[in-house]
């Protein structure tokens, strides 16, 4: 038939897009190596962020807010993969397809309304005092 695509025929475009992406990649760090400056000084191996040069690590370290809020952004940020594939998936998916996806959405709505709800999304000052003024309600 002539709608049937042979293996061997319809991989080319991907080998060729690979072989592109892997070239521009060569080209650029061979670029820069040859065009970019060589200078070593005091702290030019050093990260930094920001432009500003590293200091101390805090303190404390990192509130655990920190890292919650962090884990919660992982979470919905993976979410949004799925959401993503079924709108390139929609016209297959059909009716059925659509339904899902509405309970999958109400069920991260309902998720990130109970962390609102439960102050698991502030942190900082506010929060503290929100949890000392909770335990002194439940001690009195």
């Amino acid at each position: 038939m002539a709608s049937e695509v042979t293996t061997s025929g319809s991989l080319w475009p991907l080998l060729a897009y690979a072989v592109l992406a892997v070239g521009v990649v060569v080209l650029l760090v061979a670029l820069s190596w040859f065009l970019g400056e060589r200078h070593r000084g005091g702290r030019t191996g050093e990260p930094f962020e920001s432009g500003i040069a590293p200091s101390e690590f805090p303190s404390g370290g990192l509130s655990i807010e920190f890292h919650r809020v962090a884990v919660f952004f992982v979470i919905f940020d993976v979410e949004t993969v799925f959401v993503f594939a079924w709108a390139v998936a929609l016209k297959d998916a059909g009716w059925s397809g659509y339904f899902e996806m509405l309970v999958f959405v109400g069920v991260l709505v309902a998720a990130l309304v109970y962390l609102w709800r439960s102050r698991a999304l502030d942190w900082g000052t506010s929060r503290r005092r929100w949890l000392e003024t909770r335990r002194r309600g439940d001690e009195a």
